[in-house]
């Protein structure tokens, strides 16, 4: 009887160690498992919403609105650019119709001039490229003024009258700083009016 107490006692005692380590070894696991998941997945990760997005997100707060005003003059800038080109391509239209309506009116000027009417309009549209103020006027100034100096004024061309004139120069200034005395630009210039004036009252 006592060997059959003592065997029921060794036996209790044995399944006691054996769900004692059972529930230690569990628990060691079931720590280690958690250990993963939440270092590597919701718990040492980074926050929700962290990289890329975030970061472009969050700039305008960590440079205090400079991320904001650089996009915005970004855009200010080129469409500063924008209309000032639309500006100029529009007063270079203007002048160009208006240029058309004179050589209809006087088809003599270009007969002065020795070209022809479409050759004078073309070299009147590609000057306004570099000069869309210039006006009708000036250009055929320029071109009769370096026909007649020319020869004498090497420097005066047309292109280096119109080139004084895009500077914002005058035309009698213009011609003063191609070589000619402040005379000479004005006996230059009152030939070339008197020409001109005299080739719009011919007709065709």
């Amino acid at each position: 009887m006592a060997k059959v107490l003592q065997y029921v006692v060794h036996a209790a005692v044995l399944s006691l160690l054996v769900v004692g380590l059972a529930t230690s070894i569990a628990a060691q696991g079931k720590g280690r498992g958690g250990g993963v998941g939440g270092g590597r997945g919701s718990g040492s990760g980074p926050p929700s919403g962290a990289g890329v997005d975030r970061g472009l997100g969050n700039a305008s707060d960590r440079s205090d609105g400079r991320s904001d005003d650089g996009l915005a003059n970004a855009s200010t800038h080129s469409n500063g650019r924008s209309n000032a080109g639309l500006d100029r391509a529009r007063r270079a239209q203007d002048n160009l119709r208006r240029a058309d309506n004179d050589l209809n009116d006087h088809p003599g000027v270009p007969q002065t001039l020795h070209v022809s009417a479409n050759s004078l309009r073309s070299g009147y549209q590609a000057a306004l490229v570099k000069n869309p103020d210039l006006t009708f006027g000036n250009y055929v100034a320029a071109t009769r003024l370096a026909q007649n100096l020319g020869s004498r004024f090497p420097n005066i061309t047309r292109d280096n009258i119109l080139a004084d004139l895009a500077s914002g120069q005058s035309l009698g200034r213009a011609l003063q700083d191609l070589g000619l005395s402040s005379q000479e630009s004005k006996d230059a210039r009152k030939r070339v009016d008197e020409e001109i004036k005299q080739a719009k009252k011919m007709k065709s």
